[in-house]
């Protein structure tokens, strides 16, 4: 275990530590939950170890989320319970945001958030709904930060053509000998080549514009209200930055609209659930509808497909390297990953149709 008493001393905390235990199970950082007293009272924080072969500016990154944050919690003021909703960083005595620990290890505090939960899977309607409405929410309050431009921390993260390439690179030096155990995945994603390119080709005619996004809306960055059942904080900015819109919806479709795990291995169980796409969209409309352009809306069906289809291409990109991105926890694991996203894919092109007919009469 980390030495806690050294990590918390160089943060603007107070108090005996009680406990600490790790807390959710994230592909990048190691996450924990650190409770302290103070007069009696019990105080809880969450505090990460970064990533920084990943993340190798933390400094920015920490700039980046401490100005969404108060600009957040500039919005949310005097609304009920308004410090839920929003996350708050812990400053370090330095000033800055960051601890770094005689390994080099570089640790970051937040204040946690009591009485909520992270969902891997949804299990209703209601919570897609209520997702979507707070991804939208977060999306809109953001719309009007203030200048400078945040910040990329990954530049071209979400730029599906360079994904690709980096997919066609990995394949064609095959590393580490796996491209045979692949070849039906290989297949599935050279046969969709052309879909990469369609929303940056939009972007690049000024039909939609850059925003200010989270650019990783899976469900488990979201948290919800463990009493009401409502979604009431964005959490994981690690990567808000520019980019677009659709992409933070087409990742919300791929992670709520499908029942089985990120890393299923019995793809007879990942399909994609066409009433909770509705209810997905429902939400967001509502809070996202206002500032969307006319193509934006046009393509809200079509963002699904393309960003699982992306998410796949990564997994499957690392299983050629070599699983040097994603933390994995058994062999092919990132392999399994691929086949799950390019199954739910597929299954959303079988839904083609009945998505955009739902999009279409939004």
């Amino acid at each position: 275990m980390p030495n806690w008493p050294s990590i918390a001393a160089q943060f603007n905390l107070s108090g005996d530590i009680l406990s600490a235990e790790p807390l959710g199970h994230g592909h990048i950082h190691d996450t924990y939950r650190l409770a302290l007293t103070e007069r009696g009272a019990e105080r809880s924080y969450t505090l990460q170890r970064l990533n920084i072969t990943i993340f190798r500016n933390p400094a920015a990154l920490m700039d980046n989320i401490a100005r969404v944050t108060a600009h957040l919690h500039r919005k949310n003021n005097g609304a009920p319970d308004a410090h839920r909703h929003a996350l708050q960083p812990v400053a370090a005595r330095d000033g800055g945001w960051l601890a770094t620990t005689e390994n080099g290890a570089v640790w970051r505090a937040f204040h946690f958030i009591g009485r909520a939960y992270a969902p891997d899977i949804l299990e209703s309607r209601d919570q897609a709904y209520q997702a979507a409405r707070a991804f939208g929410r977060f999306q809109g309050q953001l719309a009007d930060l203030p200048p400078p431009r945040l910040t990329e921390i990954l530049p071209d993260f979400h730029h599906t053509p360079k994904r690709f390439m980096a997919f066609e690179r990995a394949l064609a030096a095959d590393a580490h000998q796996r491209a045979d155990a692949a070849r039906p995945e290989i297949a599935f994603a050279l046969s969709r080549r052309t879909m990469t390119t369609v929303l940056l080709d939009l972007q690049g005619r000024g039909e939609i514009p850059e925003r200010v996004v989270h650019n990783d809306t899976k469900i488990n960055n979201i948290l919800f209200d463990e009493s009401s059942g409502e979604a009431i904080c964005v959490i994981d900015l690690d990567i808000v930055m520019p980019g677009l819109a659709l992409y933070d919806f087409g990742d919300l479709v791929r992670s709520a609209s499908n029942p089985a795990a990120e890393d299923e291995r019995d793809l007879s169980r990942v399909v994609f659930r066409l009433p909770f796409f509705a209810a997905l969209l429902r939400g967001y409309l509502e809070t996202a509808g206002a500032f969307l352009t006319p193509a934006e809306r046009r393509h809200l069906a079509f963002a699904g497909p393309l960003i699982t289809l992306e998410v796949g291409l990564r997994f499957l990109t690392d299983y050629l390297d070599g699983d040097k991105y994603f933390k994995v926890r058994r062999p092919n694991h990132n392999l399994d990953r691929a086949r799950t996203q390019f199954k739910l894919v597929a299954d959303m092109e079988r839904h083609r149709d009945a998505m955009q007919a739902i999009v279409d009469a939004g």
